[in-house]
């Protein structure tokens, strides 16, 4: 079911404004749309909030091109603005509120404390994943998604615990194993920590998944179904849009356009740990002691006094031996 009605306008810096027709946007899209947004889809637009990217950037990145007309997948049919040389150009009219929604959702999680899990286990996908997890402070998978690794969270957990052990038992230095023993141990800790090693400090199952390919993490994206966690993901021409809470039509495939993803992602998320923290009224200034101002007494400062005028004394007749050597050469 779609939306007949209404536009969706984004304004950006510099004055440049995209106006985007919603009559195409799923009706689960606009269900999600914040409350500070909800009742002004009528044409009056909305500021983007912090991050800010503007159509020009998405286009750079290549955001728009979709796969060979072969390959689509129909249900990405009102997303397609058309084709050209037998490819899909996807609809960017579209991408960017969608992509404000996403981008708003993860910063509202991130606000509230939530646990996000980045998903992205492909080899354009794999490192940017990593690297938006780690510089905004939350969790990846980027080498091999398990079965069952949110909806039978028991038994990974375990295998976390596993790892943590390994860990402790490899940096002891007096562990007193033999070369190959240490050997085995650090291959099997290598081989865990590939799996888990960047969901090990989670805790639990997160509160909101971001996924750059849902044909590659299609088992992810259905254990998020069954779990009723919702998902943030990139959807390609090829893809299946209707699993996806807050899906963004864009290439999954260019190095350039994942990069371009996870840093809005990675910036976002920051932002909404910043509002966490203005939230909680916390002053890193209070916190810190202030440095006493001591007030020099009258003894002190004839002592200094003293002190200089003897070196004054003791220097200047080595100057002025100098300074006659110097002009006598």
């Amino acid at each position: 079911v779609f939306r007949s009605h209404g536009v969706l306008c984004g304004k950006f810096a510099r004055g440049y404004v995209v106006r985007a027709d919603i009559w195409r946007l799923p009706l689960r899209c606009l269900e999600n749309i914040p409350d500070q947004l909800r009742g002004r889809i009528t044409g009056e637009g909305y500021y983007m909030a912090l991050p800010e990217f503007t159509m020009r950037q998405l286009l750079e990145a290549g955001v728009h091109f979709g796969h060979q007309t072969r390959r689509w997948n129909p249900k990405m049919g009102p997303y397609i603005f058309g084709v050209r040389n037998g490819v899909h150009i996807l609809d960017l009219q579209q991408t960017v509120p969608m992509f404000h929604l996403a981008l708003t959702a993860l910063r509202d999680v991130a606000a509230g404390g939530g646990r996000i899990l980045f998903v992205g286990t492909k080899r354009q996908a794999s490192e940017p994943a990593a690297e938006a997890a780690r510089r905004s402070g939350q969790y990846y998978v980027n080498h091999r998604w398990l079965g069952g690794m949110m909806t039978n969270w028991k038994a990974v957990s375990g295998s976390i615990k596993t790892l943590i052990n390994l860990e402790e038992q490899l940096a002891d230095e007096n562990l007193g194993l033999t070369k190959k023993e240490i050997l085995q141990l650090t291959r099997k800790r290598d081989k865990l920590d590939r799996a888990l090693g960047g969901i090990k400090d989670m805790g639990g199952v997160p509160d909101i998944l971001v996924v750059i390919d849902t044909n590659k993490e299609d088992i992810a994206v259905l254990e998020a179904c069954k779990l009723g966690i919702p998902v943030v993901a990139v959807v390609d021409s090829n893809c299946d849009p209707e699993l996806i809470t807050y899906p963004i039509p864009g290439n999954d495939d260019a190095i350039r356009a994942v990069s371009f993803y996870c840093d809005l992602f990675s910036r976002a998320i920051i932002d909404g740990l910043q509002q966490e923290l203005a939230a909680t009224g916390a002053d890193i200034g209070e916190a810190l002691e202030a440095p006493i101002e001591e007030i020099p007494t009258e003894d002190a400062v004839e002592n200094v006094v003293a002190e200089a005028v003897e070196q004054e004394v003791e220097v200047a007749p080595e100057t002025e031996t100098q300074v006659e050597a110097e002009v006598d050469s």
